[in-house]
């Protein structure tokens, strides 16, 4: 080798490691995507089942006040702290249904479509 030859030293990746890197990721991505977007799901079907729960509360303690129950879901609003919590399967504040009778009342959170396939819970009540 020459004295005074200049060494060149290879800095940086090759094509064919990068390439390795981006198949690794995405076979990382392929594994974990579905997992993370199935407990999504159950978190939403979850939140949606506890303010249905919430709501149920809402409404025997109202009908422990009139004596009867109310299904006009607005009703509620400021026993719920001022608004109806939204249903995340629904999207919307209106996503829970309430049917009465005059001694019971059945609240459940409506299904929509974020949430996939899945049975909301009902919460029934019986008028004291």
């Amino acid at each position: 080798m020459k004295p005074n030859a200049i060494r060149r030293t290879q800095k940086g990746f090759t094509l064919i490691e990068l390439l390795v890197v981006v198949l690794i990721l995405g076979i990382l991505t392929a594994i974990a995507l579905p997992s993370y977007l199935s407990s999504v799901q159950t978190g939403r079907q979850g939140a949606a089942n506890g303010n249905a729960r919430a709501l149920a509360s809402a409404v025997m303690a109202k009908s422990l006040g009139t004596g009867g129950f109310d299904t006009t879901l607005a009703d509620y609003a400021t026993d719920m702290g001022g608004a109806i919590p939204m249903n995340p399967c629904t999207g919307n504040n209106t996503g829970y249904t309430i049917t009465a009778t005059t001694t019971t009342a059945a609240i459940t959170a409506n299904s929509g479509t974020n949430c996939g396939t899945w049975t909301p819970t009902t919460f029934n009540i019986v008028s004291p």
